[in-house]
Formats: structure tokens, sequence, C-alpha cells
């Protein structure tokens, strides 16, 4: 039993039928639950029309940082109808990405409280892009009260580590194990992607030794991102077995081991029974 907690069946390349071709697929294979996430307005509403297909798929409606310069609080408010459906299990994917200058910082930063903001309102999980923006992600999760008392107080602490828990989770976590257990500290989740099966994957290899496997998930965030040794092929959600194989070895456990421990954590991280 794997879940995939990342994926993008919404991605805008895959025609229809490549589309029915990936589900096909996830449901020949072990895995029993994807999250189908959103970037904009439109692939969030894709995500829940999937989400509404297949049993087995639930979704997240969220701007990503790159395409914030189409939001407005028109569209804001149309992401809010979206969520308000049982199966858009979370906010996201909302952040800041600083890679290249792609987009502007402030206008980023907006957009992010914006829809923390709504994430809060709304009692969701939030699912957050963290690209080369470190202090300011954290900065802004702090001020606008995703690690407060308030917050916390409304899911239930970890039943394995009594820890609290914020439903913050930290998509394609990038950065080092300090950080990590820090956000883990405050009552984050820490999902990790393929990269950490890359030779050059220490730091990744080093978040998965330090961090306990009850605050773990793991993703393709597919298409991007194949682990080894399919590099070089798009991503899809059957591959996650590899990041969690390469988990379990990382933690010594079996891979029947930290499949269910992730899966477990994803299902009580999105609320779904």
């Amino acid at each position: 039993m794997l879940f995939d907690s990342h994926t993008h069946l919404n991605n805008e390349t895959y025609t229809t039928r490549e589309r029915e071709e990936l589900a096909a697929a996830i449901e020949a294979s072990p895995v029993s639950y994807v999250v189908d996430v959103g970037f904009d307005l439109e692939s969030s509403a894709l995500a829940l029309s999937h989400a509404k297909k297949y049993p087995w798929c639930w979704a997240a409606a969220g701007c990503h940082p790159h395409s914030v310069r189409e939001m407005d609080e028109d569209a804001l408010a149309m992401l809010k109808s979206l969520a308000k459906n049982g199966k858009v299990v979370a906010i996201g994917e909302i952040g800041l990405d600083y890679n290249r200058g792609r987009s502007d910082s402030e206008q980023q930063q907006y957009w992010f409280k914006k829809q923390l903001r709504l994430a809060l309102e709304m009692g969701k999980p939030i699912i957050v892009h963290d690209r080369e923006a470190g202090e300011d992600v954290l900065r802004i999760l702090k001020e606008e009260g995703v690690f407060s008392e308030r917050r916390i107080s409304r899911f239930p602490e970890n039943p394995k580590t009594r820890a609290k828990d914020a439903r913050l989770l930290l998509h394609c976590y990038s950065g080092d194990a300090e950080q990590a257990l820090r956000y883990i500290k405050l009552g984050a989740t820490i999902s990790i992607a393929g990269p950490v099966t890359y030779k050059n994957a220490r730091k990744t290899v080093e978040v998965v030794e330090a961090a306990p496997i009850e605050h773990l998930l793991v993703e393709t965030d597919a298409p991007y991102l194949t682990p080894e040794p399919l590099r070089g092929r798009p991503n899809a959600s059957p591959f996650v077995e590899y990041t969690a194989r390469k988990v379990a070895a990382i933690k010594e456990i079996t891979y029947e081991e930290a499949a269910r421990a992730t899966c477990e954590n994803a299902k009580r991280f999105f609320g779904i029974e």
C-alpha cells in the first residue's frame, strides 16, 4: 500500500488519453491513494474533477508562486469554492520560489499570505512549495499563525509521537536536516521525493536519517523528478515505490514498513479514512 502525496495528473501537457493511461497504471500498481495538486485555478478545478472520478484520487486547490500573476480576489473566491468540496483535502501547492527570479517576490508573498489565510479560515491542511526562499517561507508561516495554538488545536496530536500537528506539509523538501527538525518541532510534516535516490542527494538522505518516520511522507511530483533508476523518462505515481524503498534503506526498515508508515501518515495528514 503506497500513498503518492503529491502528483500532477492535472499537468497541462497531458492529453485526455494520457491521463486515462496514467490512471490505469495507478490502478494496476501498489499505489492506493494519490493527491492531485493544483498549481493554478484551472489545474485545481481539474484536480477536483479527477478526485470525483477516481475513488483513489484526492485533490488540493491552490496557486503556485509562478502562477500568482494570474491571481485576483475573484480567483481566490473560486479557490475557496473548490476547497469546500470534501474531496479537496488541502490548500496547495502554495509558497515562494525565488529560483532565477522568474516571478516578482512581493507578489508571491502577497498571494502566499492570502492563501494561507484561506487555509486557516477553512481548517485545511497546507502544501507548501519552497525553492530558495526558506527564510521568507518560515517567517511568513509564523507571522500568519500556521503554527499557532489556535491552528494546532484544530487537529489531533500525532497518535504515535504525541507531537503537535499544524497540518503543514513541506512538499519535495530540499532543506537540510537541522531545518527539517525545526519544522517538525513546530508541527510540520516533511515530504520526500525522487531526488533522495540521486547520487548527489546526501543532504536529503540526512533529512530522512534525522526525521522520525512518523513525520515523513513520500511523493512523486509527477511528471517531474523521476527517481533512479528511471531518470530520463516522465515520472508517474507508481514510481513512488522507488522513493519508499530508498527511505526504507536509509531508515534500515523493510520496504513494507516504510510503505505502510508513509501511507498511514498521509491518510492522517489529509484526513482520509
